[in-house]
């Protein structure tokens, strides 16, 4: 009965929109319907080995003030659609992919549509046969839509082609796609964001902004505090300073800037590309350098002060240095919060890879705006301290033990490189001494036997130096017992290197066919080597006895997404193009014939929720 009303629905909806255009057909210019719609079609690379998938990319833009309806069958009547009429040469035709549709709601049929405008991009994986002999291949296609405007609708059959070469050779796993989906009932969703858009523009900001207040509890926020905090105790310094005005340019450095270049690397390099900056070892070095620098400044060895050939361009030198240096540190902070890309802005960053834009920008700018507003006020803050009099010399205590810290940041970034390059030198307790030894340092500092260029000396030692003094060195010593086997709090953890988990599998076609043998579901980890929140998970999360005790149940599958090799490239393709989402940690449940049992987006805090997932995924499995 479903599927008899289906096909009415779709009967008398097609006989409207075809009585609606013959009716307003005298008035309205056909021509400016028929050519609304422009597209070109390309595949995904010049080189394919039979047995691999090839990607069919359809770059499409329309016109002002048309569109065209969205290829799911259940989101219109009249589905937009990619027909292959050369389908001998593949084994598996799947589902064209899209950016998240808009919405509304028409009256002349009083029901919900759900459209594109401007820009997309639609995706069609296909697998090619095994057996395919090197050659080259024309195929020919039909590119089925309708095109409409406010008043009316056209129906358009515009033919296609494009060529590929097979060569001689074994497919190469890297080009090889575990099973798409064929069917639009195994889509996954983009987590709560299509159903977030359907409620609405301002439903849709206040989700975003939630998500920005969210972000702020996981651990990448923490190294950029002790940065800011040094920076700006030492731009308060400066004369003419202006406190509110410095920290709303910081702030909204770090929206606009976080904004835009996450965009920006989403349409040219695709969803992963701010991971990918990220993940970047030169980023990295960049960023650790940075650290150091700043923190030299700090110890009072020199004055940071901006170049030369930049200070020329205004009268005003000392003024407008100052802004390109906050704006500066605004970058910064982009490029370090990128490393961990929490679930929302991974699905915004996958929707703007595909061609959408409207959604993207008001998701991002309010996340943004909600993730930036607590460093407005710690932006502000020392600054104000900075003012006060008779603050010099403990304000130089304050600065130099920010250096210290920064320092300890900076090998977090080094051990991001090791990780990516393989140094194998900064492993966990490489990292952990130096960071005790820091410590120990700053201890050493406070009791007067370091000093630095500016330093006053101690005539006596007050209730707060002795305090920090004491927790400093306390802090030095619990870090130097985690060299000795001993588990530190999984905060601290989470910014180490990880260990080498043996229990872990890092392909999955070899998850696959442990899973048929064991009859066991698999547990995808899709994770990056210089994700903060993902070892924040598996130190606090997996190794929970009742969590261990659930994974005996699964084959556990680690997919490493931001490392530089074709099996990274594979994984992260995996999960943009199969899961809609660049985000890291990400989980997913799969069966061992590759059904969807189970997602799971990202970080949580709440070990219950991570539990149910499991334990749902492996009920689905056992049903």
């Amino acid at each position: 009965m479903k599927i008899l009303k289906n096909n009415l629905d779709k009967f008398f909806y097609l006989f409207n929109i075809l009585f609606f255009s013959i009716s307003f057909s005298n008035d309205i210019d056909i021509s400016k319907l028929e050519n609304c719609v422009n597209f070109k079609v390309k595949t995904d690379r010049n080189i394919y080995f039979s047995g691999e998938s090839l990607s069919l990319i359809f770059d499409i833009n329309i016109d002002d003030g048309f569109h065209i309806y969205s290829v799911h069958p259940e989101k219109s009547l009249s589905p937009t659609y990619i027909d292959i009429i050369d389908s001998t040469f593949f084994s598996d035709l799947g589902i064209i992919n899209e950016p998240i549709p808009l919405k509304k709601f028409d009256k002349n049929f009083n029901q919900d549509i759900f459209y594109h405008e401007d820009s997309i991009q639609l995706v069609k994986n296909l697998n090619l046969l095994d057996n395919l002999k090197s050659d080259s291949y024309n195929v020919n296609g039909v590119f089925e839509y309708y095109a409409c405007d406010e008043s009316m609708c056209i129906p358009r059959w515009d033919d296609f082609n494009f060529i590929f070469k097979v060569f001689e050779g074994e497919k190469r796993q890297e080009f090889v796609i575990v099973p798409f989906p064929t069917d639009y009932n195994d889509e996954i969703p983009l987590s709560d964001l299509e159903n977030e858009i359907n409620k609405g523009l301002f439903s849709f900001i206040l989700f975003a902004l939630g998500m920005g207040f969210l972000a702020l509890l996981t651990p990448c926020v923490f190294p950029m505090i002790p940065i800011t905090v040094s920076y700006f105790t030492k731009e308060g310094e400066k004369e003419n300073n202006n406190p509110i005005f410095s920290a709303t340019l910081y702030a909204l450095g770090i929206v606009l800037i976080f904004t835009t270049l996450g965009l920006l690397l989403s349409f040219t390099l695709g969803a992963s590309g701010a991971g990918d900056i990220a993940a970047n070892p030169w980023i990295n070095i960049f960023i650790a350098s940075l650290f150091i620098y700043l923190a030299f400044s700090l110890f009072g060895y020199y004055e940071i002060q901006t170049p030369a050939f930049i200070r020329q361009f205004s009268i005003n030198q000392e003024g407008r240095g100052g802004i390109l240096g906050i704006l500066f540190m605004s970058l910064t902070f982009t490029l370090t919060s990128f490393t961990c890309t929490v679930a929302f802005v991974g699905a915004l960053l996958a929707t703007a890879s595909q061609g959408a834009v409207f959604w993207p920008i008001i998701g991002m700018l309010s996340f943004s705006l909600a993730f930036a507003s607590p460093f407005f006020f710690l932006a502000l803050f020392p600054q104000y301290l900075s003012k006060l009099p008779k603050s010099g010399g403990w304000l130089n205590s304050v600065k130099v033990i920010m250096g210290f810290l920064e320092i300890a940041a900076a090998f977090k970034f080094i051990s991001n490189v090791d990780l990516v390059w393989n140094w194998g030198i900064f492993d966990r307790n490489v990292v952990l001494l130096i960071w005790a030894l820091i410590f120990i340092l700053m201890s050493l500092y406070l009791l007067g036997i370091i000093k630095m260029p500016f330093d006053t000396p101690i005539k006596k030692f007050s209730f707060s130096r002795i305090s920090f003094l004491v927790l400093f060195l306390f802090i030095g010593v619990y870090l130097s017992s985690g060299l000795f086997n001993n588990k530190l709090h999984g905060l601290i953890e989470s910014y180490l290197p990880p260990p080498k988990q043996d229990s872990w599998i890092e392909n999955l076609d070899e998850g696959y066919s442990i899973a048929k043998k064991m009859n066991k579901p698999i547990f995808i980890d899709f994770t990056g080597y210089t994700c903060t929140n993902c070892r924040w998970m598996e130190i606090n999360i997996f190794e929970e006895n009742d969590v261990k005790k659930i994974f005996e149940d699964f084959v556990l599958v680690k997919l490493y997404t931001d490392g530089k090799e074709e099996i990274h490239k594979k994984n992260r393709l995996l999960e943009i193009e199969r899961f809609g989402t660049a985000a890291l940690p990400y989980y997913v449940i799969l069966s061992p014939d590759d059904e969807v049992l189970g997602t799971f987006p990202g970080m949580d805090t709440n070990k219950d929720n991570f539990i149910n997932f499991l334990n749902n995924s492996r009920s689905n499995f056992e049903d």
